[in-house]
């Protein structure tokens, strides 16, 4: 397993700390898995919800890439609908100063959020139609790139950062494709969809002068840890975190023994355990086997793993045993040596 490892992170507050804790553990993380040899370290944008403190993705890009030194910083991502595209193009363009060649944006379709929050997010609670979002995404790029037809951007970056779409859904893959960019698939929330979306990418891809080949990244949930047991004990508490978000009562991330002593219905099994398909849940071993399958049948070019682990400990210890699996073959480790 050679290909680039990176990660995406929530900022996850849990039931016992605030914020402010919160955002401290994933600069640590950041400083951590860039020691690690991961290629990138991506915040997503997630509004009115207690366990998720990186709701302003711009500002926390600024503060990690400030807290690093190589590792890239970006979006995963920035969902457009929330934003008006030269908003989104003046941040990434004076990150993308302060930083050259270290920022990524990414860039989602869904608003992620309820219907109140999108209200107040952009003063409506209608989506981007399929007509809209292709136009708002080609006016942001074009605001950024200094498109002579558009508005252009200030400050414009010497150096653009790179842009990604995200997705989970046939649309966005097809639509990534016949731009000619680079394609991030949220595997960890739609597992049954990734191979699908993928090949539905490659097969619609157009070169650009941003890609000259299909480049693909899938996102998957990782909970690694000495044994599998411990492993199991520690994705426990993601799992109650993750029913009670789509069951519309959202909490803060419960710890280990509160989500222990959970008893979760039949129905909320199912729910589990159908989320735990093609993730990485075990002991190095168990994960190294389980990575390496999804890896192989998706022909994927990138990973980036995202968990939600209670303690910081046991989050950093998740991610040093998936980058000695990897033998942190990234950009970061090639360019140090």
């Amino acid at each position: 397993m050679t290909i680039p490892l990176s990660v995406l992170d929530l900022a996850p507050v849990d039931s016992r700390r605030d914020t402010t804790e919160a955002l401290q553990s994933t600069t640590a993380l950041a400083q951590r898995t860039e020691e690690l040899g991961y290629r990138r370290f991506w915040v997503a944008e997630h509004h009115n919800m207690p366990a998720i403190a990186s709701s302003s993705p711009a500002v926390l890009i600024a503060h990690l890439a400030a807290s690093t030194q190589r590792i890239r910083v970006g979006s995963g991502g920035v969902m457009l609908p929330n934003h008006a595209p030269l908003v989104v193009a003046e941040q990434f363009g004076t990150l993308a100063s302060l930083h050259p060649g270290r920022i990524d944006l990414g860039i989602g379709r869904a608003p992620g959020t309820d219907r109140r929050t999108a209200f107040a997010l952009r003063r409506t609670i209608e989506g981007l139609s399929a007509e809209d979002f292709p136009n708002e995404l080609a006016e942001l790029i074009g605001m950024l790139a200094g498109d002579p037809e558009r508005l252009a951007a200030v400050p414009a970056p010497a150096q653009l950062p790179e842009v990604w779409l995200l997705g989970s859904s046939g649309f966005s893959a097809q639509l990534a494709g016949s731009l000619g960019l680079p394609f991030s698939f949220a595997h960890h929330f739609s597992a049954a969809n990734t191979e699908p979306a993928l090949e539905l990418y490659r097969s619609s891809f157009r070169p650009s002068q941003w890609l000259e080949r299909p480049h693909t990244m899938i996102a998957v949930n990782v909970t690694c840890a000495d044994t599998d047991a411990d492993a199991e004990r520690l994705a426990r508490p993601g799992w109650l975190s993750f029913l009670r978000l789509r069951t519309g009562r959202p909490i803060a991330l419960p710890t280990v023994e509160e989500a222990a002593s959970y008893e979760f219905t039949a129905a909320e099994s199912a729910f589990v355990a159908e989320r735990r398909q093609g993730q990485g849940i075990g002991s190095q071993q168990t994960v190294s086997a389980q990575l390496a399958e999804l890896i192989e049948r998706t022909g994927t070019d990138e990973l980036m793993v995202t968990s939600q682990i209670y303690d910081l400990k046991d989050r950093l210890r998740s991610y040093e045993l998936v980058a000695e699996l990897f033998a942190a073959r990234s950009e970061n480790s090639v360019s140090e040596a």
